[in-house]
């Protein structure tokens, strides 16, 4: 079976070479250039118990812990600078394509907002999937905005890609514990 994959020619222009090897070569460089923003398994030792969530805010990162010294750890968007928060809570919901309602801050900034937008609309910012925090205030949440990721942009909820939001929705149940911390 032959394979189709790109070659660099001298002028840095790609043209279609065909070859196993070549296949091989463009899929390593292409799983290379994306994993610095995939979800990975990494090495975690923080002390806590599997199951729990630990956001380190500096890092952009949040930590799955699946078992003693494992995390999976994605890239989030944090609080943006005077609305970040830290502390403990649990996991009190789960929701699958939640609607929003712009809470009072966000509704002063941005006034034109709508009451409400629907769950699955494109322009509703919590994405595929929230996990909404005990004290009624932040979620863990997907975003419409997926270029966010890895900056600190929001009024305090953690934002996640659809993708890795939802895969973190099938990991935790409510009462999961989550950890934010600096």
């Amino acid at each position: 079976m032959m394979f189709a994959s790109l070659a660099a020619t001298s002028a840095g222009l790609f043209t279609f070479k065909y070859g196993a090897r070549a296949a091989l070569a463009t899929t390593l460089l292409v799983l290379a250039a994306g994993a610095a923003n995939a979800r990975e398994t990494v090495p975690f030792n923080a002390g806590v118990e599997p199951g729990t969530i630990i956001v380190r805010t500096s890092q952009r990162r949040l930590y799955f812990v699946v078992e003693k010294g494992t995390a999976v750890a994605y890239q989030v968007a944090v609080g943006k600078s005077g609305k970040q928060w830290f502390g403990r809570v649990v996991v009190d919901g789960k929701h699958l394509k939640p609607a929003w309602v712009p809470p009072a801050e966000v509704r002063k900034d941005n006034p034109k907002l709508p009451d409400v937008i629907p769950g699955g609309a494109p322009s509703n910012p919590m994405g595929a999937a929230a996990l909404t925090l005990s004290g009624d205030k932040y979620a863990i949440h997907g975003t419409n905005r997926p270029n966010s990721i890895g900056t600190a942009v929001s009024y305090g909820c953690i934002r996640m890609r659809n993708e890795d939001v939802t895969d973190l929705f099938e990991r935790v149940s409510v009462g999961t514990t989550v950890v934010v911390e600096r």
